[in-house]
């Protein structure tokens, strides 16, 4: 507890600031909470005739009947949300977040929520937003054990929301913009002694506490009040990098007393920058004395607020109920139902008509025939007259009941949720034109269960700040899987290594929230659609028998699933039979890639060996028909030169001769040309082939 002088200037200057900013706070909301009070007493506690109206027809003796039916649409709107609570999931969103560690997140936000019921604050919150237009919850932290120094998160619900003062400057739906906040509670000076001064008491008649004024103070009760300021600061970050490290930032102040030790492990500052962050505090306080100082660790203000239906009307914030238009057809409902009965209730009886005299007979019987059953009455037969009869009951009044029938459907009507939603028959006949009917209802409160996402989603922010601050070192901490499962997990684990096994502190976490339908209930479809599957494919039964069972809601469920899945073969052995058989598949995959690789490789080497030989084959051939043509000049030549010979002789023989020596050599030329072209090697010497010409001739 940080007490402070009373005379104190400084400590003056903040109690005026905190009642200015109480006032400007109460001001703002002086519309909102008005309302709110008068639905939540409207609707949850029936006060929905006027007290003067009231009062007057109880004096005149007449009933005030109220058939309150807003409860079973509120109740509607809350249950779905129920079944259907936004689940938090926290995704890694750089590189210095890790995949695990955003499961122990995860797993931690569960143990979290049960640890402090916080299903209690949500369902209280969105109770309270469907019924007067917003409810809230807060974040708050605690000594894990009385025997600890650990700390832990809770979430405590708000039971009272009109405690609860936000900023009146918030133009966020979360509340992420909050800077300034009040959460009050009214005690008596005994109470107020006994939780906060202990054994010392107060003196009232201080200047301090004397001149208090309401709501500060009231006769013999004291205001105490959490006020929470959230102030935007300035500081230095630095970038440290080193070879082959990954880059990192941290806050200047944290690195000054651990600069030896990044030194050591290689990091340099390569950078450096200031940033905007937000500095919270917590005071608490009464009207004369600051009570206690804490600051929070979180950059929000951990108030989260579910609002209701929003309604923005020149910048001024309204936060309207589902109710809220509804109200006037519930007191037409309550009037007319109320008149219909009164006038049932004062009709006269049903009376007996006949003539004079015929009554005279059993008088007391028929005295008392409206409200005695006799067995017989007797009369007296006057003249011709016919015997008595009864007056047939008008009825009730229709046009009340009418009335009351167009007042229930104007609620409906309203507030969005007809008779499908409410569990009442209609003219649908198939369960998908139910279920579709059924929908649109939800639809048209939607919002209001869309606004608690964003409530838990905000939840969640406020968590993954505030986590690293709280786990910040080595511990044992219990996180709860998705269905259930309750592990138990090491953070900020230093290894032999150096490492730190799931280190909070490194890396950016983001927030998803799935809205969809819960564990239990997402568990049941899966139970109706693996029976669907089961009928349309019974083959499947041996496979997912185990998973079937552990669906339903049976006792034992359990128990038997375990006995189905014991009966299936060896998981550890099915395992390795199907990585044997995956590991003989691989291996004859790669035999069939080699043979394919040696078979290209054969072919290639076939394919370069015969275009060698074809080469080879045509240079032989080339040199053959350049040695032909040049043994055919030669002899040409020659031939030439014996014809010239004889023309000089002038001798008739040899010119014959000479003549038959030409055609020879022509006709052997040409022989040798074909063979040339047919690529065949000349065959035979020149007597030979002169021989052959000689035959041919």
């Amino acid at each position: 507890m940080a007490k402070k002088p009373q005379n104190d200037d400084k400590l003056d200057d903040v109690l005026d600031e905190a009642k200015e900013a109480f006032k400007l706070a109460s001001d703002s909301e002086d519309d909102n909470r008005k309302e709110a009070l008068e639905d939540l007493r409207f609707a949850r506690l029936g006060e929905q005739w006027p007290r003067d109206v009231r009062r007057q027809r109880e004096i005149d003796g007449r009933p005030c009947l109220t058939l309150n039916r807003l409860p079973s649409f509120i109740r509607q709107v809350v249950n779905d949300a129920r079944q259907n609570r936004p689940q938090i999931k926290v995704h890694p969103v750089d590189s210095g977040a890790d995949v695990d560690v955003s499961k122990v997140f995860d797993g931690l936000i569960r143990g979290i929520q049960y640890n402090s019921k916080a299903d209690v604050a949500y369902d209280t919150a969105i109770e309270f937003s469907v019924s007067m237009g917003f409810g809230y919850w807060r974040v708050t932290t605690d000594y894990a054990h009385d025997d600890s120094f650990d700390m832990d998160i809770n979430i405590d619900r708000v039971a009272n929301p009109f405690a609860v003062y936000g900023d009146p400057h918030s133009t966020e739906a979360d509340s992420s913009d909050w800077n300034t906040s009040f959460v009050i509670e009214n005690l008596t000076r005994a109470e107020f002694e006994r939780k906060y001064k202990g054994a010392e008491a107060v003196d009232w008649d201080n200047l301090g506490y004397a001149r208090l004024q309401p709501p500060w103070a009231d006769d013999d009760h004291v205001m105490v009040a959490e006020w929470w300021t959230r102030t935007e600061i300035t500081r230095q970050i630095l970038k440290l990098a080193g070879p082959n490290l990954t880059p990192m930032v941290v806050d200047a102040l944290k690195f000054a007393p651990a600069k030896d030790a990044f030194a050591a492990l290689g990091y340099k500052v390569v950078g450096e920058r200031p940033t905007k962050s937000w500095k919270v505090n917590q005071k608490i306080m009464t009207g004369a004395e600051v009570l206690e100082d804490n600051p929070w660790a979180g950059k929000y203000i951990p108030i989260v607020p579910v609002y209701g239906d929003e309604v923005n009307v020149e910048g001024k914030r309204y936060f309207r109920s589902m109710i809220r238009d509804a109200k006037d057809p519930q007191r037409m409902l309550n009037y007319w139902r109320t008149t219909s009965t009164e006038l049932v209730a004062l009709a006269p009886r049903a009376p007996w008509i006949g003539a004079a005299g015929q009554f005279d007979t059993d008088s007391a019987k028929w005295a008392t025939a409206n409200t005695t059953n006799h067995p017989f009455i007797e009369y007296d037969q006057v003249g011709g007259a016919p015997p008595p009869q009864r007056q047939p009951f008008a009825g009730p009044p229709a046009g009340a009941i009418q009335e009351a029938l167009n007042a229930s459907d104007d609620m409906k009507a309203i507030m969005g949720i007809f008779d499908p939603s409410l569990g009442e028959r209609s003219n649908e006949t198939s369960g998908r034109a139910i279920l579709a009917r059924q929908r649109q209802g939800d639809r048209g409160t939607f919002h209001f269960a869309d606004n608690l996402s964003r409530a838990i989603t905000h939840t969640g922010k406020i968590l993954i700040d505030l986590i690293p601050q709280v786990y910040n070192e080595e511990r044992v901490v219990r996180v709860i899987q998705q269905d259930g499962t309750q592990l138990t997990a090491s953070v900020n684990q230093k290894q032999a290594d150096g490492t730190v096994l799931n280190d909070l502190s490194v890396g950016k976490y983001d927030i998803v929230v799935d809205s969809g339908p819960s564990y239990e209930t997402r568990r049941d479809e899966a139970a109706a659609e693996m029976l669907d599957l089961l009928h349309a494919f019974p083959q499947a039964a041996p496979a997912i028998s185990d998973l079937l069972v552990k669906n339903l809601d049976w006792p034992g469920a359990d128990e038997i699933a375990e006995r189905l899945k014991a009966m299936q073969p060896n998981p550890q052995a099915q395992q390795q039979q199907q990585q044997a058989q995956q590991q003989a598949e691989l291996q004859h995959q790669q035999n069939l890639e080699q043979i394919k690789v040696q078979g290209d490789q054969a072919r290639e080497q076939i394919k370069v060996q015969a275009v060698q030989q074809i080469e080879t084959f045509k240079a032989q051939k080339a040199v053959e028909v350049d040695q032909a043509k040049q043994s055919f000049q030669q002899r040409q030549i020659t031939a030439q030169n014996q014809i010239e010979a004889a023309r000089e002789d002038r001798d008739d023989a040899n010119d014959y001769r000479i003549m038959m020596d030409k055609t020879k050599i022509d006709a052997l030329a040409k022989i040798i040309v074909a063979q040339i072209t047919a690529q065949r090697p000349v065959a035979g010497n020149d007597d030979s082939l002169i021989g052959q010409v000689e035959a041919e001739q």
